[in-house]
Parts: C-alpha cells; sequence; structure tokens
C-alpha cells in the first residue's frame, strides 16, 4: 500500500498547485486567525476551486465555535481536522462532515488517547505534543519519538503528523508503518510561507517510500 501525503497550511494558488501536480492524496487549510497559515473564507473558497476532485480538502480548526465551522464548511472543504477538540464535540460535529482528530503525542500515554475517538472521528492524526502555553496547536516542525507508534493496534485509521520534511519522511513511514503523512512548517522557508521546492522534493520523498 503506498504511502500519501497531506500538504497543510496552503494559502496560495502557486503551492498549492505545486501540492496537486506533485501527488497530495490531500490538501489542508487552517481556519484559525492566531496560525500565519490563516486563510479567510474568501480565499480558502478561491483555493479550493482550484483542487480537482481526486485530491481531498481538510480545514483544519482549534476546537472550532459553530460559527467559524458553519462559515468554513460552505467554502467547500470536505473534511476537517480538529484540534484541541473533546471526542463528544467532534462527534457532533461529525454527523456533518468527515472528522480527522489530531492527538497531541509525547509518551506513549498519550497515543492511548486516540481511543476516544473511536466512534467520533473518521481518521486519526499523531502530532507532536507542543509546549504548555505555545499559541498554535500543530506546524513548529516538532516531532515525537515515532518508536512509540510501533506495533500499536489502532482503533481507527490514522496519519502521521510532527516535524516531517524531504530529509526524514522515508525513516518515519518505515518506523511507524505510516501509511498518511501531513507536512507543513517542513514545506516552508519561514512560518505560512510554503516553497514550491520543498513541496516537490518532499512528495518526491513520500513517492519513495
Amino acid at each position: 500500500m503506498p504511502v500519501t501525503a497531506k500538504i497543510c497550511g496552503l494559502s496560495t494558488p502557486e503551492t498549492l498547485d505545486a501540492a496537486i501536480a506533485g501527488g497530495a492524496s490531500h490538501v489542508g487549510f487552517v481556519f484559525f486567525p492566531p496560525s500565519p497559515r490563516n486563510v479567510g473564507l474568501d480565499q480558502a473558497r478561491a483555493l479550493i476551486r482550484r483542487v480537482p476532485g481526486h485530491v481531498g480538502t481538510v480545514g483544519v480548526f482549534v476546537d472550532p465555535d459553530e460559527a467559524l465551522l458553519s462559515a468554513a464548511l460552505a467554502t467547500g472543504i470536505q473534511a476537517v481536522q480538529l484540534h484541541k477538540t473533546a471526542a463528544d464535540r467532534a462527534a457532533a460535529i461529525r454527523m456533518r462532515v468527515p472528522v480527522w482528530a489530531a492527538v497531541a503525542v509525547k509518551a506513549r500515554a498519550d497515543i492511548d488517547q486516540a481511543a476516544a475517538y473511536r466512534g467520533a472521528a473518521d481518521r486519526i492524526l499523531y502530532d507532536a505534543k507542543t509546549p504548555d502555553g505555545a499559541a498554535l496547536p500543530g506546524g513548529m516542525g516538532l516531532r515525537f519519538d515515532w518508536k512509540l507508534l510501533e506495533n500499536i493496534p489502532q482503533p481507527l485509521p490514522w496519519a502521521l503528523s510532527g516535524g516531517l520534511d524531504a530529509g526524514n519522511v522515508r525513516e518515519a513511514a518505515s518506523v511507524t508503518g505510516a501509511r498518511l503523512v501531513d507536512v507543513s512548517s517542513g514545506v516552508e522557508r519561514a512560518p505560512g510561507l510554503k516553497d514550491v521546492a520543498k513541496i516537490a522534493a518532499f512528495l518526491q520523498a513520500v513517492a519513495q517510500c
């Protein structure tokens, strides 16, 4: 089974087109104003119109309120990725749209939290846990010990995120067995500024997994 990739935090036509051309299976758009990757509703709508049907579109949120969620869903996103969102809230949202539940990982006990989302999410996204008080839940280039995921029964389909880049994604997929990998800061030249060449290099590395 081949490894596929989601390029997250896209905000320009050029970088979105690079992700699609490189073979990304999913593209992600951040709806979280404190993030340097945040997109406005009109901006997101215009970008999503560029995405062909074979590529999934995912909106990224941090425990969104109803107004933001409803407005973002109207842009055409096909799934939502929820950070810092309780399982019962995720389950309610899942009645409207497929849900990816982010689980922040630093230790083995964190991975065990994924079981709470059985029936509340369609996919788990394992991401590196950010420091206490961090403004953002992800996209900081942090990684966790991939060996924590070795031989762990998974309650749901899952994806790997956190500190991935073209230089380490093959090792990450090999160690964890991940079939879907997610990158944001690893294809940037500065926070929020995606780099077309880095996107291409990452997707080429994924194709070699």
